[in-house]
């Protein structure tokens, strides 16, 4: 393997597995390692990672906040789409992913590497998302998968080895951690150990870290608005706030009052099913209030095509087909949709739930004067018996066949 590849870009949290995955770089393929740090809003120090992997002897380290991007140019187009995988997950991790790999990609490009590199495991999903980002980017890139070639395949092991090199291994990496926790600004999940068993009730408050549960939650309603200018947020309560910074806020809002913790036995796209827990404060509200902006202002024609091809988008978002051109596609039909989304939403929180109280929009397809059940001078109600004939012609057909036979 040595001579195979000259210069590798890790993407490199700074913890026991990625450190593990940078020192065995080193020693199989014997090649030069830059590490790629993204701040996403997991809400943990990333300077930590730079310390390490100084102390491992790299020399070029990359370090960046991507929060806005995150949020303005994957998190919102798919809050857009309303998107939800099998009709309970906000893809909290899958949108994270082809963020990662782009930036990845570019990093490799401007150091002149040849190659990419991982951590995530050959049972899950992220292998899948972040190596269709790579090559959907750069098609002859050589990506390196540490789990599908070593043979660490355990937690004692990969201590061991990590003693060996002299890598640092935080305490409690030394015990069999009850689960395992991957964060962004949108979403943490948890899965894994105690997870496993989908009978066994969750520990919430062993897992919970950026939500109370709803029983938890204050006894009074925290009462909210959300400003949406072309089908997204723009300011909460009044005030005007950059994308990162207001999905922050939700997340505070959201999870004080218990709302977005879902426990969930998904398909990965790898053919098996798992089950996780996973605290969706703010995307939980922003869905919800989002929707009641669509119902005042999409016409009904357009939201239903909408819906339908949710499925179909959440799924390529699922997948790791972000970066593909069906996925572009689809977006461009949402973003059209979009534009007439504007306007003002008002919601209660309270013990887990988005009570809409309110909308308001200047692009508001509701009319009073037709909706009303007083008399008006718009919609004649003896027009409806025609309608309803016509649409009951085939219906009448069909049932006079089925009396003859």
């Amino acid at each position: 393997m040595s001579g195979d590849v000259k210069k590798v870009v890790l993407a490199y949290s700074g913890g026991l597995d990625t450190s593990v995955i940078l020192k065995w770089l080193q020693d199989v393929y014997g090649c030069e390692v830059v590490t790629f740090t993204a701040d996403i809003g997991q809400g943990e120090e990333v300077e930590p990672a730079r310390q390490k992997a100084e102390m491992m002897g790299i020399q070029e380290i990359f370090i960046e906040d991507l929060r806005e991007e995150f949020v303005r140019d994957y998190v919102f187009p798919m809050f857009r789409a309303n998107a939800i995988y099998e009709g309970t997950y906000l893809l909290g991790t899958s949108i994270a992913r082809p963020l990662i790999a782009k930036r990845q990609i570019e990093i490799a490009r401007q150091v002149g590497a040849d190659a990419v590199s991982h951590g995530a495991t050959g049972k899950g999903n992220d292998q899948v998302r972040f190596e269709l980002g790579y090559y959907a980017l750069e098609p002859g890139i050589k990506i390196i998968a540490p789990w599908r070639e070593w043979d660490l395949d355990s937690r004692s092991k990969l201590i061991e080895y990590a003693e060996t090199h002299q890598i640092p291994v935080p305490k409690d990496k030394r015990g069999e951690a009850p689960f395992s926790q991957d964060a962004n600004l949108l979403h943490i999940s948890s899965e894994g150990k105690a997870l496993e068993d989908p009978w066994v009730e969750p520990d919430y408050d062993l897992i919970l870290t950026r939500m109370v549960t709803p029983y938890e939650a204050p006894d009074t309603p925290t009462e909210i608005t959300l400003d949406f200018e072309h089908g997204d947020p723009v300011a909460v309560n009044g005030e005007k706030m950059s994308p990162a910074t207001l999905f922050e806020k939700l997340n505070e809002l959201g999870g004080a009052n218990g709302i977005g913790c879902t426990d969930i036995v998904e398909n990965r796209f790898v053919g098996m099913k798992s089950r996780g827990v996973y605290e969706t404060p703010g995307g939980t509200v922003l869905y919800h209030t989002r929707r009641a902006m669509e119902s005042l202002t999409l016409d009904g024609g357009a939201m239903h095509q909408k819906d339908e091809l949710m499925p179909r988008y959440a799924e390529m978002v699922y997948n790791g087909f972000w970066f593909a051109p069906e996925r572009e596609m689809l977006q461009a039909l949402i973003d059209k949709a979009s534009e007439r989304v504007t306007g003002t939403v008002r919601a209660k929180l309270y013990k887990g739930n988005v009570i809409i109280t309110g909308r308001k929009s200047p692009n508001s397809l509701y009319s009073e004067d037709i909706a009303t059940f007083e008399a008006d001078s718009v919609y004649d109600q003896r027009d409806a018996e025609g309608f309803i004939k016509l649409n009951a012609l085939r219906l009448r057909l069909a049932g006079n066949k089925g009396n003859k036979s």
